[in-house]
């Protein structure tokens, strides 16, 4: 007997050692280490070279990685690598090229704050120029160059006045008692001495001063949850312009809203920004509207609102003759798409560029003839680069496919821009406004990936019987050999409104390693999913189980179908956020998966809408528990009612600080299925929140791939 066993673990060891070395010819869990992305890609005023921020992670030593942001400059001609502008000791959250192309204002920390420095293009050190107790960002340059607009965000506290909207606190009004927290940070003047014992004024200056310290956290407002802590304080960001030349700074917006996505007027002499509608209190309106802010007497009010919308981000054309802005209507915020519209200066000739195209679309730029906008959206599992003619209301795809475009810019007739393939998780790349004979400009992620073997995902698409168009698609083992079978994984997107497909950059790692792992792949952009149009993301209302489960599971038996390697005997499931959602409701109806990784998902509504910051995906898909029959709608589509009958062997996963989906619907799910003697187990990660597996410590980024890879391998056939 001991031989056997014996026999039976040397067998289990090399098999372990063939598949999980680090074989140079496969993706590793550790090449996450190895990615590089850029983003904030802008090119120089003569068009020959593009300034970016280069992204990549360092390592110190084992189990100590160091995330870093910095300023490179890449010739457009592709020859070498590029140069840093920054150094790589500290991180450059976002930069601007000055008007004559001579200085880049960047923003990175000093003394803990955020400031606001200047670096000669030409050479030379770097200047901090900025001195703000509170931390800045979003740094503008003036048409002039002379000054630089940038923001400043202030705690409620810090601001002087009294809102307009009412006291949130019942039976409560503004000026009851001090405001300690300005107290302690030396804004204002104590009055009233604190005494539990003394008058009812002196009871609640006593109160005020514990609360001001936090012990406890008084909350008063709806939007109390962050992403990792209680946010019970609001915050409201203000412009503020520094004058290069005097050193000064001055405030020219304040009050109880924010301001931000702000440009100047091509003439210095006002600033167009965006502004939450100011007669509300900010957590009980998604209503932005544009403001415009005289800088003479440095007067506010509103340029351009549009009712039941919101609008913003202004951008003016080269020739100051339009203003081309965002916008999204908002009395279906979940399905409505993102459009950019145009509007003149003078307020006049407004109109939609991009409603007919039926996508929601972002980060416009204008092309320097004043007549053509692009912009990216996605489309159907890629991310699409397109350019609008504002006087023909035409609209042509630049870039489309399977493909994503994460970043671009645009000056005369030539445009850069980085992109996801398959092939590579993130290059940048040159060529004209058309596209035509784009030219490889960056490397970095060529060189560690030379020899590697990358799994291609092949396209599908399966009409459902509801009539849905649903795309998949399929991505064999890097290793496979004709005539076996292998284990496959069903991995599904969140949002609900996410979309996945070729062309999108953060599952580029996790596809290959599972591929590269010896299993199978099948994913799928179910009804909800974005990319297809109002319609397609509806198809989901009221409707989180059943619809957006069918289609996934259809996939997957089309894709058995279709390819003989996919073993049908050995299927496994995961998936993210709504995925985890939907990971727990297929589980709890179909028993066909060898085991299942649920992540940072959502599994009971009517409690989300109460725990998590996304509360509003509740009332928005399905409309609130104390409505007229929605209550069981909820209980319906929450995966938790369903509890019982789950069989397949589940492992849970969240983040400590996970305030998006809420802690506690991961623990009532792991708690329910151990009361009940089902195989499941829990992972809790410390400090981390729902960004974990995109941006959270790249130890625990890597522990989670690792916790996938061996779960899965617990249930597959050649692990028994």
């Amino acid at each position: 007997m001991k031989l056997k066993i014996s026999l039976f673990l040397t067998l289990c060891i090399s098999w372990h050692v063939q598949v999980f070395s680090q074989n140079v010819e496969i993706i590793n869990i550790t090449d996450l280490t190895k990615i590089v992305s850029t983003g904030n890609h802008t090119l120089t005023n003569n068009g020959d070279e593009v300034l970016y921020l280069k992204k990549y992670i360092t390592s110190e030593s084992e189990n100590q990685y160091n995330y870093k942001s910095q300023i490179w400059i890449s010739d457009l001609k592709g020859e070498g690598e590029g140069r840093p502008l920054s150094s790589s000791e500290y991180n450059i959250s976002s930069f601007e090229l000055s008007p004559d192309g001579e200085n880049i204002a960047f923003v990175r920390s000093k003394d803990g704050q955020s400031q606001i420095w200047i670096l000669p293009l030409k050479g030379g050190e770097s200047q901090v120029v900025t001195s703000e107790k509170y931390n800045v960002s979003n740094p503008v340059w003036s048409p002039d160059g002379n000054k630089i607009l940038f923001s400043i965000t202030f705690p409620i506290w810090a601001i002087e006045g009294i809102p307009d909207w009412d006291m949130q606190r019942p039976g409560r009004e503004y000026g009851d008692e001090p405001n300690y927290k300005a107290i302690d940070k030396g804004l204002a003047k104590e009055e009233i001495k604190p005494n539990p014992d003394g008058s009812l004024e002196e009871l609640r200056a006593f109160l005020a001063k514990n609360a001001s310290k936090n012990d406890p956290k008084v909350i008063d407002r709806l939007n109390f949850l962050g992403e990792t802590d209680l946010s019970p304080d609001l915050y409201f960001s203000h412009l503020h312009i520094l004058d290069i030349k005097s050193k000064k700074t001055e405030q020219v917006t304040d009050g109880f809203q924010s301001y931000f996505g702000a440009s100047w007027s091509p003439d210095g002499k006002y600033i167009l920004a965006s502004s939450l509608k100011n007669t509300e209190h900010p957590d009980l309106t998604n209503h932005t509207e544009i403001w415009k802010i005289n800088l003479e007497d440095k007067k506010s009010d509103v340029f351009f609102s549009l009712e039941n919308h919101r609008v913003g981000n202004p951008v003016f054309s080269p020739d100051g003759k339009w203003i081309a802005f965002g916008g999204q209507n908002m009395t279906e915020p979940s399905y409505n798409m993102s459009m950019i519209g145009i509007i003149r200066p003078d307020a006049s000739g407004f109109q939609w560029i991009t409603k007919e195209l039926d996508r929601s679309v972002s980060g416009l730029k204008w092309v320097d003839d004043s007549i053509h906008l692009l912009f990216t959206g996605a489309n159907q599992g890629g991310f699409s680069l397109w350019k609008a003619n504002i006087n023909k209301s035409k609209i042509e795809p630049v870039i489309s496919g399977p493909v994503g475009v994460t970043g671009f810019d645009t000056k005369g007739q030539k445009l850069v821009y980085a992109l996801t393939k398959v092939e590579n998780p993130s290059e940048i790349y040159s060529a004209d406004l058309s596209n035509s004979n784009p030219k490889q400009i960056t490397k970095f992620n060529e060189s560690w990936l030379a020899g590697k073997k990358i799994s291609k995902p092949v396209a599908h698409q399966m009409i459902t019987e509801d009539g849905y168009s649903i795309d998949y698609w399929v991505m064999a083992p890097v290793d496979i050999k004709p005539g076996e079978k292998y284990p496959t994984i069903l991995n599904m997107h969140g949002g609900p409104s996410a979309m996945w497909g070729p062309g999108e950059f953060s599952m580029w790692y996790e596809f290959q390693v599972m591929a590269a792992k010896g299993y199978g792949l099948v994913y799928a952009n179910p009804r909800g999913s974005g990319g297809y149009g109002k319609a397609f993301q509806k198809g989901n209302f009221q409707n989180w189980g059943d619809g957006p489960g069918s289609d996934v599971l259809g996939a997957l038996d089309q894709a058995g179908e279709n390819y003989d390697w996919i073993d049908k005997d050995q299927l496994f499931l995961t998936g993210g956020s709504y995925a985890g959602y939907l990971t727990a409701w297929i589980v709890g109806h179909d028993h066909r998966f060898k085991a299942a990784f649920a992540q940072r998902g959502v599994y009971e509504l009517t409690f989300f809408m109460g725990e998590g910051n996304a509360w509003r995906l509740v009332p928005n898909h399905f409309g609130y528990p104390w409505e007229d029959g929605i209550k069981e709608v909820l209980d319906y589509n929450s995966p938790q009612t369903y509890v019982q009958n789950i069989q397949t062997p589940l492992l849970i996963k969240h983040g400590d600080l996970d305030l998006r989906t809420g802690v506690r619907q991961s623990e009532l799910l792991y708690k329910s299925l151990k009361i009940l003697g089902k195989p499941v187990e829990y992972v809790r990660y410390p400090g981390e929140g729902h960004e974990l597996s995109r941006s959270g410590a790249v130890h625990r980024r890597l522990d989670r791939m690792g916790r996938i890879i061996e779960f899965f391998e617990r249930y597959t056939n050649h692990a028994n």
